[in-house]
């Protein structure tokens, strides 16, 4: 039985680095993991398969941009016979501080579009989501700052970030959305 881990993000080359792409840098860093994990192209984004503490894992990058990001997340689902148990969806939130984790077993969007829409076309909010801080936005507008890139002083913060995030997906699909929210919903360290 598989788990589906979704990063969600914008495609093209114009959205990479962006802080609206954190959720494809996560899932890159889990697919660069282990030996032959390949994208294909296929519910409307980039799947693979890898294996994760000895799990076999589905990848999902929606190429939807991120407000449709339900069209290629729950043909998936519904292709592999997977519950809404089975799935963990990565996203920014700029209510977080940077680099700051937060794991939910589901609830609602937070103001998040991609996972307002994943919610609306799964007729339910009961689905894992791991939260990655993208750092406070200040006096710019939301959507400036979502499509904008993470200062170079950002960068390393992010970095780290980014090695904590595929450490609380591994520890998600090893133990469940409890272990992991208890690891990893705790302060920056």
């Amino acid at each position: 039985m598989f788990k589906l881990v979704v990063g969600l993000g914008n495609p093209g080359s114009k959205y990479d680095g962006t802080r609206h792409n954190i959720g494809f840098e996560v899932v890159d860093r889990l697919a660069s993991g282990g030996p032959g994990a390949k994208f294909s192209r296929k519910f409307e984004g980039q799947i693979a398969e890898v294996e994760i503490d000895f799990r076999r894992v589905l990848l999902l990058k929606p190429e939807t941009f991120m407000n449709l990001s339900g069209r290629s997340v729950v043909p998936a689902l519904r292709f592999y016979k997977l519950d809404p148990a089975d799935l963990l969806v990565i996203c920014d939130d700029l209510n977080l501080p940077l680099g700051k984790l937060r794991i939910r077993k589901g609830g609602s969007d937070g103001g998040q579009k991609g996972l307002r829409d994943i919610s609306a076309q799964l007729g339910t909010e009961e689905y894992a989501r791991l939260r990655v801080g993208i750092g406070e936005r200040g006096p710019i507008d939301a959507a400036d700052f979502v499509l904008g890139r993470f200062r170079p002083a950002e960068r390393p913060v992010v970095e780290d970030s980014l090695i904590v995030a595929t450490q609380a997906v591994a520890v998600w699909i090893a133990q469940g959305t409890d272990a992991a929210m208890n690891r990893f919903n705790g302060p920056i360290k």
